[in-house]
């Protein structure tokens, strides 16, 4: 039997819920960066009720664990936390970077991502990845990046170089198109700008579950040192 699997994410100011049933999905999303904490659980309830299911059917939560806005990043790990508490369900925990680039692939057949969320700051949360049957997996690990060390970086000229196109994908790329693309050599995707949890349903297979008490969030600092893209000279 094919696993029921209810994802959450509220990192940042959308918040998106979605039911994976058999091959159906159910899925709520709206942007309320205010209300998140209200909506979520009106979300959750009305894709089960759609799904025609109830919590205990559930065979585990995806949880969006960040990074994003710290107080979006807690609610929904508070959230999942308390769903998978209640049931003792496994949790899956799926970074909003790695479901913007899964969201890019399924709708642009994307094969190479940045995403790229907005930090504030002039900071964005950034990572990269390649499509590989169809799912995003990660080149680079999350990390919070100035601007001007982006483009200034080593593996920016090696992925521009070596990847037929480069797709830009979340905020990052909307609120600082300038410093980020000057040369326009990114094609900005302006429709996949926050993450959905329906692309998180996607990529709980690459996951390994936890514990509810293990479920951390994924806050990404800005001292984590910059690497080379695998497989890069």
């Amino acid at each position: 039997m094919t696993a029921v699997l209810l994802a959450i994410d509220t990192a940042t100011e959308q918040c998106s819920v979605a039911l994976k049933k058999g091959d159906e999905v159910f899925q709520r999303a709206a942007i309320t960066p205010r209300e998140h904490s209200q909506r979520v659980l009106e979300f959750v309830e009305q894709v089960l009720d759609e799904a025609q299911l109830t919590l205990a059917d559930v065979d585990g939560i995806v949880c969006g664990y960040g990074p994003g806005s710290f107080t979006g990043v807690r609610i929904g790990v508070a959230i999942c936390q308390g769903l998978a508490f209640s049931h003792t369900l496994p949790v899956y925990p799926v970074s909003t970077l790695a479901a913007l680039a899964q969201q890019a692939i399924r709708k642009h057949d994307a094969k190479t991502v940045v995403s790229a969320i907005d930090a504030r700051m002039n900071e964005v949360y950034l990572a990269v990845f390649t499509a590989r049957q169809g799912q995003a997996v990660q080149e680079l690990e999350p990390q919070m990046a100035p601007l001007t060390a982006v483009s200034a970086h080593h593996w920016w000229p090696q992925l521009l170089n070596q990847a037929s196109s480069v797709f830009g994908a979340g905020t990052g790329w909307q609120a600082y198109a300038e410093q980020l693309n000057p040369e326009g050599e990114v094609a900005v995707l302006n429709d996949v700008t926050l993450p959905l949890a329906e692309d998180m349903l996607t990529l709980a297979s690459q996951v390994t579950a936890v514990a509810a008490e293990q479920l951390e969030p994924l806050y990404v600092r800005n001292e984590v040192a910059w690497q080379k893209l695998p497989g890069r000279s």
